[in-house]
């Protein structure tokens, strides 16, 4: 009889009043245990879900096995959800279509005939069409299952049971990996080589407190065996550290650089295009075609002329370079920044311990875990081989009975009512012997030959001395797990097709960031034009004619040059503070552009001193308008971030007034009183940082203008009428000196700015 779900009659409404906080609690708590125990995380003793057991066991419930013939794949998905998973259809289905797919699973678990999708992303056919059977893994996981080799449940309508776990005897949880997101937890594991992981299980075996260190196969060490790094289906090439491997692998979290691998095919003439053979593990390769394709749309790939899809069985994506001159490793590295050419694989080793608790396991605990379970799956076996041998000894001891003494049972089963109760007292046989005399078909009496009995006898009692040794002896269990394994290895041994390793190592190439950042960026020419009030602006091409720029009321112009979008554009400001700005991330020159004050973090009681195309091999001369300066290499002037880098340190009222470009072997400084001193460039000295040296003593006014000049050609300046002045090493004669000297009267002629140039 169901749950009456009628009210009552008593006239009452019955409602229970119930505290929200405490039964949301409860419930989602409920919830999130059964998401992360039935449903994300698997079992670290066999690597499986409860989905891909289900599957797994369903398939071996219908007799499909790795000999067998293909079964349609609607079959197994109803039995699976009507017998052990309530679930919908779909959902089982996509489940046995993953754990088909070669791309997917490093060691597919179903062997499968149709369209079961592929590495471009597109589904599998509908379950109607496709077929299925195991594989040797999935038998291998099963191996044992029908002799009590791991204990069994309920299914969820209590009509059938189910395995809690499976026999395992292949270390699946490693080599195919898993990922899955429960309710605040997640799990992700990526494949690798079973021959490694046996490697190490072996190595655990002989040495149970081996470090993870130990597991690892070190390169500097070829002999030694056990764990490289993942080894994923798609194949690629890892790029991790082996220091940074070892850390995941030691605390179960952290993750690998993966990154396609790829080839120079030589067209002949200096020509040559790029082909990409493998692609990164869980990349649709039609997304990332894709994605490229976008980032040459949008110029974002200017080494990159064209890409194409000429992929049949295998991976083959052609990458043609712009020109014959193009680098390949710096169009590659381009690539690997930009796109998912480069991916990273997640490792966090999230599993069920147990079966039961969740917990982020070190690599030696989760090999530690599933030896112990082969060890029980063999030690529950031994025994239930030895329950087995124990009954057929008692029915053998029974005929034996029964032949000697094959005339008297004849006629006691003719004769006798109860033949059973009569052959128990007669002979003193056991109610199993006397069934087993009982139920014997007359065919087999020829059989019954006193020698057979024997050494059938012998035989059983041989199997069982060596058993009840095994289950006596720690040490022959353990060799005989280790025996177990090494049957596993040699079956997917790296000699065999399936076992070999697919993913290689390598460092990523020391390639110049600087070239890598250029080759991501479009080579136009721009014009920079920079206001009065700071308001910035790049105009497409070299305009040679700037008398059409317009300004916002009230401002004007203040710098304007020739650059390339590939150029570092240095702005320096009165505070003595250097910023640098992309010349392809300059607005555009529709409008008046942008404050700069927006781009970068400046004082507000600073104004923009200049600016100009950074040029790495230059140097500087700084002075401030106290005529304080020194020399300063131009590659340590570029700042990384909006904060800018303080180069000369000024006080107010004194702010920085000159920057001006390095040359010849004298400098010439003219002060605000109309004074010139020349003295040596050698007399300035280099620095990164700081105030600077006197350059020219003042009585009252400051520095008006600087030049660097060599000796040997003389000091020229020009004045407001565009005529050209020279003075040469004899008639500069008078106004050398040494640096922070007051100097002299400028020359005749010498322009009224109080400037070199006009």
């Amino acid at each position: 009889m169901g749950k009456n779900l009628l009210p009552p009659e008593d006239g009452g409404d019955n409602i229970q009043p119930v505290d929200l906080k405490a039964a949301l609690e409860e419930r989602y708590l409920a919830y999130a245990l059964s998401t992360i125990m039935h449903r994300a995380l698997p079992d670290v003793r066999d690597g499986l879900k409860p989905v891909h057991r289900r599957i797994i066991h369903a398939m071996s419930e219908m007799g499909i096995r790795p000999n067998s013939a293909f079964k349609k794949c609607a079959r197994i998905v109803g039995d699976v959800i009507g017998k052990f998973h309530p679930h919908g259809d779909q959902s089982v289905y996509d489940a046995l279509v993953r754990l088909a797919q070669d791309f997917s699973q490093r060691y597919p678990i179903v062997d499968g005939q149709g369209n079961f999708g592929n590495i471009d992303g597109d589904s599998a056919a509908a379950y109607r069409y496709t077929e299925a059977r195991m594989t040797d893994v999935a038998a291998l996981l099963l191996e044992g299952i029908d002799q009590d080799a791991v204990d069994f449940r309920p299914t969820y309508n209590e009509e059938d049971d189910e395995p809690v776990v499976m026999p395992g005897a292949f270390p699946n949880l490693l080599a195919n990996g898993s990922s899955g997101i429960a309710v605040g937890m997640a799990t992700s594991i990526p494949p690798h080589n079973v021959h490694e992981l046996c490697d190490a299980a072996l190595y655990l075996i002989k040495k149970p407190d081996a470090t993870v260190d130990e597991l690892l196969a070190d390169p500097a060490n070829p002999q030694r065996g056990g764990i490289e790094g993942p080894d994923f289906p798609t194949g690629g090439v890892i790029v991790e550290s082996r220091e940074s491997m070892l850390e995941t692998y030691r605390t179960g979290r952290g993750g690998f650089r993966v990154r396609a691998k790829w080839e120079t095919e030589d067209l002949g003439r200096g020509g040559y295009q790029i082909i990409v053979t493998q692609i990164p593990f869980q990349v649709q390769k039609s997304r990332l075609i894709e994605k490229i394709a976008e980032l040459l749309i949008a110029r974002k790939l200017p080494l990159l002329e064209d890409i194409r899809d000429e992929s049949a069985e295998d991976v083959r994506i052609v990458l043609v370079p712009k020109s014959r001159t193009v680098d390949p490793t710096i169009l590659m590295e381009s690539l690997f920044k930009l796109t998912e050419l480069e991916n990273r694989v997640p490792l966090n080793m999230n599993v069920l311990s147990q079966g039961k608790v969740p917990k982020v396991m070190a690599l030696n605990e989760v090999l530690s875990e599933w030896l112990h379970h082969r060890r029980d799956v063999l030690v529950r076996r031994s025994r239930f081989r030895l329950a087995a041998i124990d009954r057929r000894l008692e029915i053998l001891g029974g005929l034996l009975i029964a032949y000697l003494n094959l005339d008297e049972v004849i006629r006691i089963i003719r004769e006798e009512d109860e033949p059973k109760e009569v052959l128990i007292q007669r002979f003193t046989l056991t109610d199993n012997q006397a069934e087993a005399i009982l139920n014997m078909r007359l065919r087999n009496l020829r059989k019954l030959e006193e020698f057979e009995i024997r050494k059938e006898h012998e035989a059983l009692s041989a199997e069982k001395a060596e058993i009840e040794a095994l289950l006596a002896s720690e040490d022959k269990l353990w060799q005989t797990v280790a025996w177990e394994i090494g049957e596993v290895k040699k079956k997917f041994a790296k000699a065999t097709e399936l076992g070999r390793r697919r993913t290689v190592f390598a460092n990523a190439p020391e390639a110049d960031l600087e070239a890598i950042q250029q080759a991501m960026i479009e080579k136009e020419p721009i014009t920079v034009v920079i206001s009065q009030k700071g308001w910035i602006r790049a105009l497409k091409g070299h305009i040679a004619d700037t008398s059409s720029l317009t300004f916002k009321e009230g401002d004007a112009l203040k710098l304007v040059f020739p650059a390339q979008t590939t150029d570092k554009i240095l702005v320096v400001t009165t505070g003595g503070k250097f910023y640098t700005l992309g010349g392809d991330k300059l607005p555009g020159g529709r409008g008046h552009g942008e404050p700069i004050r927006l781009m970068i973090d400046m004082e507000n009681d600073q104004d923009v001193l200049t600016a100009f195309v950074h040029d790495p091999m230059r140097k500087l001369l700084l002075s401030s308008t106290a005529g304080n300066g020194f020399v300063v290499p131009e590659a340590e002037l570029v700042a990384n971030t909006r904060k800018g880098k303080q180069i000369m340190n000024v006080a107010m009222p004194d702010e920085a007034k000159l920057v001006i470009p390095v040359s010849g072997d004298h400098v010439a400084v003219v002060g605000e009183n109309r004074k010139l001193v020349v003295f040596p460039l050698a007399q300035i000295p280099e620095m990164t940082r700081g105030k600077g040296v006197r350059l020219q003593r003042y009585k009252d006014g400051g520095v008006s203008d600087i030049k660097c000049f060599a000796m040997a050609d003389g000091l020229t300046w020009e004045d407001s009428a565009g005529r050209v002045f020279t003075k040469s090493k004899e008639e500069l004669l008078e106004w050398m000196g040494d640096r922070a000297s007051a100097g002299r009267a400028v020359p005749k002629g010498f322009p009224r700015s109080g400037r070199f140039s006009g």
